[in-house]
């Protein structure tokens, strides 16, 4: 049984007929969609002892158990559930329940199991197969998970820790123990060949940079004699270690990733409100040459020091890290400085393979912090020896050269030497070289350049066609398994700036071998295509930001002759709907899952924001969510929303709530996972996000707060409520129903039933005037949030006369609608102010509402009726009608 939302509860019915079972278990069924699920369970238990039947048995415990897995006491909801499939082994009801329940405890093994069942009795019921798919993923995890070094780290760590102390008891008594042993062993370790050895002393050593820096922070400083003394010392001293471990000969490649990305998580500081970057400084000053070096090395052929596909990425993005943490002019002088000098050293009286060195180094930088590499770009030689070595008969010497062009390629300061002197030598080597590996190089070059009008469709860099024909020779080389992953990253790089024009968007998404290789190539080890496969599925879905120009302001580019920028035909909504669909039949989102997954410093901020720009593009049409749900895009996006760029945490939640609006959230995010989304959705209600995010935050909100305490708890801590009830005063008429109905369905939690309740509040009065507003979704809310809090909280009731004048029109006007539900609500506010005072009633009688209620009472029987009956029936009581009068 699946709730949308809370309702309102409803008299308990005065006649002697309601005592029995049928009418019991009707009552509960009412009450149960009214959101009162205590009241359902009292309805139903009084039904069982009054000897129903072993059929009626069978309904009422798994009624039973409905309502327990709404309380979210799960040990009675399986219990239940399991009665009920006692009397009836093929309630089908019976066993999805008991599987949910099963699932909350963690039993998935004893879940599935029914669910299987359910499937058998079913088959078609696409509820109970999505259920069996996602408890099946999380039992593949959960496998995964045991039999990872992560599982067996957290053994050992359960092992060596006294599980009886907090986490930074633990952390602290980590690193003496690890101390006893000596950092520089685990460091050491670090840099064995065993990958698994390697990523366990990786995670040792995060867990000491933790405990380390908390200790800084805090400004701890141990007794003497204790094993650490000065948290910051040791911390540099950890930091040097690892410095040393970079230069090291013997050391694996994949130590010294790991190696570079501790540096990459721990140097930078978190945010730039901390004031104090001294250790980006230090680190600078001892170990800028050591990070360059790793930048400057190369694959292949392997050189003094061993390094993997993604190790230069990572000194990249270390690099850029540090440059983007110093604070003024003189500390980037300084970095500048430092870089320029250790170029030099190789680039001056160091022979050819000096120069190969520096300008490997230099290609480190573009890549990197861009404006290092621009000054490296001036430096005397330089482009020069760029260019002569591009045409070098060695493959290894125009490998280097080659690149370097390419990264120097998208530099504004270099763009007219390129063009000048770059351009025919790249188109040489495409067409005359004997190396894929050059030829493709080569290329991409030319793409690049050839990209510079962006969008723009009528800014064509080249001749027509030759756009096309580049791109056909980019998927030709990324659907070639016979070549190495590290030079195919070089055709998606290509794809990266050929997939600005809208006609290579279109052969490439109908390429099904093209798509397919690019998937698989994210997948693969060579982590730093990662961001050249994010911008090709930006580019064919048009995520990226693009403002719509101002038609006055055209009009007025086109009579002084100024460019106009001009949208592809091809790029029209239409035709980018049709190239999402062909994605997602392609897999787009388990290959994003997957580099979302990634552990790598190659997965930068920039990175994150691109594949949830894509997310958000992927998620724009309702009837897509289910396939980028099944996909395990739920999970995908919560990492995404957490960490990376404001501009990606922001599309990425937005996403989320899209999700959550249309989908079960309890199935989209199963388990904890669901408790995770509150906050990225709470992020979209600031100021600074559109009218549109901050609807989509208030709906899905609404969909969470109704689904139990401990998420309305959460919401509750998120601090959202200030911000819901800013928008219930929006001028946007579905923003403020969205507020409205977003509090309705908070208000079933006691610190926001105290919030209205609270001595000199508005709130009330807010809602008793939106009862009576034209929009009838508004009202229909309002009155729900009435009902509610006038049924938790009596002394409300008292107040709602004193609120406005026109409270009983707007009683009357509710009752006296032709939408029943608004009736039933509207029914439930009376009665509640009815039996809270024998004031208010006296009131209520002398008006019209008398002669309304007895009109009600004597329709059908409905909800209404009885809440009707039941008003006169305690007037009746209160003396203030006679027997005869309440239509009885």
């Amino acid at each position: 049984m699946t709730v949308s939302g809370p309702g309102t509860p409803e008299p308990r019915p005065s006649d002697p007929g309601a005592s029995s079972v049928e009418q019991l278990r009707k009552d509960g069924n009412e009450l149960f969609k009214c959101g009162d699920y205590e009241g359902a369970l009292t309805a139903y238990t009084q039904a069982l002892g009054l000897g129903a039947t072993p059929q009626d048995q069978a309904i009422l415990h798994r009624n039973r158990a409905a309502c327990h897995l709404k309380l979210e006491d799960y040990d009675k909801a399986e219990t239940e559930a399991s009665k009920a499939i006692e009397k009836d082994g093929g309630d089908v009801k019976a066993l999805y329940r008991r599987s949910q329940a099963l699932e909350k405890l963690g039993r998935l093994d004893q879940a599935v199991l029914d669910l299987q069942r359910c499937v058998s009795l079913e088959p078609k019921n696409k509820v109970f197969q999505e259920a069996l798919r996602n408890i099946a993923g999380q039992i593949q995890e959960k496998v995964r998970y045991m039999s990872s070094t992560d599982a067996k780290v957290e053994q050992m760590f359960q092992i060596l820790l006294d599980p009886q102390e907090k986490g930074t008891e633990k952390k602290q008594k980590t690193v003496a123990t690890l101390s006893v042993l000596g950092t520089r062993r685990v460091v050491s370790i670090l840099g064995v060949e065993n990958q698994a050895v390697s990523l366990a002393a990786c995670h040792l050593l995060q867990v000491m940079f933790d405990a380390l820096k908390e200790g800084v922070k805090k400004g701890f400083r141990g007794k003497e004699g204790a094993i650490i003394v000065d948290p910051a010392r040791e911390l540099k001293v950890l930091i040097s270690n690892l410095l040393e471990l970079l230069t090291e000969v013997g050391v694996s490649g994949q130590g010294r990733d790991s190696a570079l990305t501790l540096l990459i998580k721990v140097v930078p500081r978190k945010s730039p409100k901390d004031p104090n970057n001294s250790l980006t400084l230090w680190v600078i000053d001892q170990g800028l040459k050591k990070i360059l070096e790793v930048g400057g090395s190369v694959q292949d052929p392997p050189g003094e020091l061993t390094v993997t596909a993604n190790s230069r990425m990572s000194a990249s993005i270390l690099l850029s890290k540090l440059y983007d943490d110093l604070k003024c002019d003189a500390e980037r002088e300084n970095f500048h400085r430092l870089c320029e000098n250790y170029i030099k050293s190789w680039f001056e009286g160091q022979g050819l393979a000096g120069k190969l060195r520096a300008l490997q180094t230099v290609s480190c930088l573009l890549q990197g912090p861009c404006d290092a590499g621009n000054r490296a770009l001036e430096l005397n030689g330089v482009m020069e020896s760029v260019i002569a070595l591009c045409a070098s008969e060695q493959e290894e010497e125009q490998l280097v050269a080659v690149e370097a062009l390419i990264h120097a390629a998208g530099k504004a300061k270099r763009a007219s030497f390129i063009t000048a002197n770059g351009v025919s030598l790249l188109k040489d080597l495409y067409r005359r070289g004997e190396k894929d590996s050059i030829r493709i190089r080569a290329l991409v070059g030319l793409c690049k350049l050839g990209s510079a009008g962006g969008t723009d469709f009528s800014m064509k860099q080249f001749a027509e066609g030759s756009t096309l024909k580049l791109a056909k020779q980019c998927r030709k080389w990324l659907c070639n398994d016979q070549i190495d992953a590290g030079t195919r990253r070089w055709a998606v790089e290509g794809l990266a700036y050929l997939t600005f024009d809208a006609d290579v968007k279109e052969e490439f998404v109908e390429d099904e071998a093209a798509l397919k290789a690019l998937f698989q190539l994210s997948k693969s080890e060579e982590r730093s295509v990662l961001f050249a496969v994010a911008s090709v599925l930006v580019n064919c879905t048009n995520s990226y930001d693009c403002e719509e120009p101002d038609p006055k302001m055209v009009e007025l580019a086109k009579y002084a002759k100024q460019h106009v920028p001009e949208q592809h035909p091809k790029d029209k909504p239409s035709f980018v709907r049709a190239r999402v669909k062909k994605l997602l039949a392609a897999g787009v989102v388990s290959a994003m899952t997957c580099m979302v997954k990634t552990e790598s410093p190659v997965l930068t901020s920039s990175c994150r924001e691109l594949l949830s720009r894509v997310f958000l593009a992927l998620v724009e049409e309702f009837e897509d969510r289910g396939t980028v749900v099944a996909q395990g895009g739920g999970k995908a996006l919560l990492p995404l929303a957490l960490e990376g760029t404001d501009v990606g945490q922001t599309k990425a939640a937005q996403a989320l709530a899209k999700l959550t609006i249309t989908s079960n959230p309890e199935m989209t995010f199963p388990g904890e996972r669901i408790y995770e989304v509150v906050r990225p959705l709470v992020s979209l209600l600031h100021l600074n996000c559109s009218g549109l995010q901050n609807f989509e935050a208030l709906m899905a909100l609404t969909n969470l707060a109704g689904i139990s305490e401990r998420l309305r708890q959460k919401i509750l801590k998120e601090r959202a409520v200030p911000m819901i009830e800013g928008y219930m005063f929006e001028e946007h008429e579905m923003i403020r129903r969205a507020a409205t109905e977003c509090m309705c369905n908070l208000a079933m939690s006691k610190e926001v039933q105290d919030l209205f309740e609270a001595t000199g509040s508005d709130r009330l009065k807010l809602l008793v005037l939106y009862s009576g507003e034209d929009d009838e979704l508004l009202r229909r809310a309002a009155a729900g949030g009435l009902a509610m809090l006038t049924s938790t909280r009596p002394s409300l009731c008292s107040r709602i006369p004193q609120v406005t004048t026109h409270w009983l029109e707007i009683l009357q006007a509710l009752l006296l609608s032709p939408n029943q539900e608004l009736q039933h609500r509207g029914a439930v506010v009376v009665l509640n102010m009815v039996e809270a005072s024998s004031e208010i009633a006296s009131t209520l009688m002398e008006s019209e509402m008398l002669e309304i209620l007895s009109v009600l009472a004597k329709g059908k029987e409905s909800p209404v009726m009885r809440a009707a009956a039941a008003c006169l029936g305690k007037a009746v009581e209160y003396g203030l009608i006679r027997p005869s009068q309440d239509g009885k």
